[in-house]
């Protein structure tokens, strides 16, 4: 209901917009850099950790440059970190039993990062798409995604993440029935405190493309994902989706993409009042990053893109310009 107000000239709104002091005070949304998580990708392979083509200004990390940048992080007051792994290809394989080794490279990451800085959280992917050697989300036999077959497989692969340390789960893949399995397993394996945020609400969206170029999934990605990720025309399936999760087990809940899905972060959150967050995918940034490089858009569009995910409701943002947008609004 909009609050009513005097007609004019006893209500002029340029009243409270007339110096930066009041804009200030009445400013109904802010950013900081605690509203953000930092996705990072990881690679052990040789000549891999480079800048990503298609994401300028993000590279791949070894394990030791993963560490330096959640130092970074935490003195920047960026309170997590998410880890992507780019897998060398002789390890993904059909079965992807590689998802649940206890020294991959994400599980070892994870622990190199909680060693060396304690106080910042490490959010990791569920999902067999860096571990499959057809470069989707589940397993595959004769060409059809395997839901009941792949939720074991990504319990095995939380279970070894919890295991290294992890404190924030994300279950990314949108298999039925994966949140219920997982925490479950965490309860009865002594993980009670570990986290969920669940990927409730991803699109099947071709935002997601430069994402697999960082991931090395290009590729080796067979088909589509549609028959697992959601139609992007489809509204009221997300809400029954992060029902469904927040029943399970999930303790916050993801719409990914970000920007285009504003709408749908802004009625999860309406609608259930739970931990809301929204990945600001590659494309997205790819877009943006592209536009200011070129000189089309000024820098701060960033922070202003960041700032539409938390007028819609969104508690946090993954995004690509984490330290960018910490060090933007601590000069500012």
């Amino acid at each position: 209901m909009t609050p009513a107000s005097a007609d004019y000239p006893a209500t002029r709104f340029r009243r409270l917009r007339r110096t930066a002091a009041l804009r200030d005070l009445v400013q109904e949304h802010r950013l900081s850099a605690k509203d953000l998580i930092w996705p990072l990708f990881v690679t052990d392979v040789a000549g891999a950790d480079i800048e990503i083509s298609s994401m300028p200004g993000v590279s791949r990390l070894t394990v030791e440059g993963a560490v330096r940048a959640a130092e970074t992080a935490a003195r920047l007051g960026i309170p997590a970190v998410c880890l992507f792994p780019y897998t060398d290809a002789a390890l993904k394989t059909e079965t992807c039993q590689e998802a649940w080794n206890p020294e991959n490279l994400s599980n070892r990451a994870v622990r190199a990062i909680k060693s060396a800085v304690p106080d910042v959280a490490i959010m990791t992917d569920i999902a067999l798409d860096p571990y499959n050697s057809n470069g989707h989300d589940g397993l595959v036999r004769d060409g059809v995604i395997l839901n009941d077959e792949t939720v074991e497989a990504l319990v095995r692969m939380a279970l070894a993440q919890a295991e290294a340390g992890a404190d924030i789960l994300g279950p990314s893949d949108m298999m039925d029935g994966r949140i219920g399995a997982i925490r479950q397993a965490l309860e009865s394996q002594g993980h009670k405190d570990v986290s969920i945020l669940s990927y409730a609400a991803k699109y099947a969206s071709s935002f997601y493309g430069p994402f697999r170029d960082a991931v090395g999934a290009s590729g080796a990605l067979k088909g589509d994902k549609k028959t697992y990720q959601m139609n992007p025309g489809n509204r009221d399936e997300a809400l029954r989706l992060v029902a469904r999760d927040l029943s399970e087990g999930a303790d916050m809940v993801m719409v990914k993409p970000g920007m285009p899905y504003l709408d749908i972060c802004a009625t999860v959150k309406q609608e259930f009042g739970a931990p809301t967050f929204a990945y600001q995918v590659s494309g997205e940034y790819a877009m943006i990053k592209g536009a200011v490089l070129n000189g089309w858009m000024k820098e701060d569009v960033v922070l202003e893109s960041l700032l539409a995910f938390r007028r819609a409701g969104c508690d946090g943002v993954l995004t690509y310009f984490a330290p960018d947008i910490a060090r933007l609004l601590a000069s500012s």
